[in-house]
């Protein structure tokens, strides 16, 4: 059965609005995903932002079989130690040839590293909901991808995005307000797969996110007042939980659809990565010797140990 790294983006300050805001860390809510995906998964929280992370017991990368990366309120172009951390951690699982996925910030980090460039989306954030994306030439028929519909909707918030996709990489899926909604990046030995958008979050978790993001989407255009986006919000939560009949109104008036109603298929993408990986798992365990922190730079760098 799959052992699962489960690396969260966020730094301390993060993770305890995080836990305000909707009541668990990410890494908690990825974990929760995976092991409603995969029973028996084990899945081994990190985190990688704080100068004193360390894997559990000694283990290094070589003793997983996938990492994923959450998202986080960090920007990957802030130099900070807890920037410089995370791009270090998967500098290294790239190449460990560690197989990885992540969401939002996930997937910047992954495509900065591989030489790519994620910054400020110059069309514009998404808040709520990334509308209408569709699977491109190389994401047809792609595994990250597969059950898509045509077109589909997904949770969405970020500012910043993958602005230039790196050498190499395929994009997967795009949209109107972005060119790079999913990605595959091959760099040294490592595979990467991820979406801009939030196929872990669920809709209740949604809601209370876009509630403390209310001040940004005014700034952005996107609502006139704070009262525009808290109906909105409570719309969004009544979603998770409410009776059918409820639900199907709801849904009408935000045009909504199973790919964001149902979470077998806004899942989609995390059950794809996981399913492929218990597949090929064998062929995709690397010979990594391991993972260490250097203590020697500040204790802000992870590296492979020699």
């Amino acid at each position: 059965m799959l052992r699962l790294l489960i690396a969260d983006g966020n730094d301390r300050e993060g993770r305890a609005m995080r836990i305000a805001t909707a009541g668990r860390t990410t890494a908690a809510a990825y974990a929760a995903v995976v092991a409603d995906l995969m029973p028996g998964a084990t899945c081994i929280p990190f985190n990688p932002a704080d100068a004193d992370a360390a894997l559990p017991d000694g283990a290094g990368l070589a003793d997983f079989d996938g990492l994923i990366l959450t998202g986080s309120s960090l920007r990957v172009g802030e130099d900070v130690p807890a920037v410089r951390r995370q791009l270090d951690l998967m500098r290294a699982t790239f190449e460990a040839g560690l197989p990885s996925f992540g969401s939002c910030w996930g997937m910047q980090v992954a495509a900065a590293v591989a030489g790519g460039d994620a910054g400020r989306n110059p069309r514009g954030p998404e808040y709520g909901f990334a509308r209408r994306i569709c699977a491109t030439e190389a994401g047809r028929g792609h595994p990250l991808l597969a059950g898509r519909a045509a077109a589909w909707d997904a949770p969405a918030i970020h500012l910043d995005a993958v602005i230039v996709p790196p050498p190499g990489a395929l994009v997967l899926a795009a949209n109107a307000l972005l060119d790079v909604q999913a990605i595959a990046i091959r760099h040294r030995a490592g595979l990467f797969q991820g979406t801009q958008y939030h196929p872990e979050t669920d809709l209740d978790e949604l809601a209370a996110m876009l509630r403390a993001s209310a001040e940004d989407v005014i700034a952005a255009g996107l609502a006139t007042d704070a009262a525009a986006v808290a109906s909105l919000c409570t719309e969004i939560a009544a979603l998770h939980d409410a009776p059918d009949s409820e639900r199907r109104t709801i849904a009408w008036r935000l045009g909504l659809g199973p790919d964001v109603l149902e979470a077998r298929h806004r899942r989609r993408e995390i059950a794809n990565f996981l399913d492929n990986l218990s597949t090929a798992q064998a062929s995709w365990r690397t010979a990594a010797t391991g993972w260490r922190v250097d203590r020697a730079g500040g204790g802000s760098s992870f590296a492979l140990a020699g």
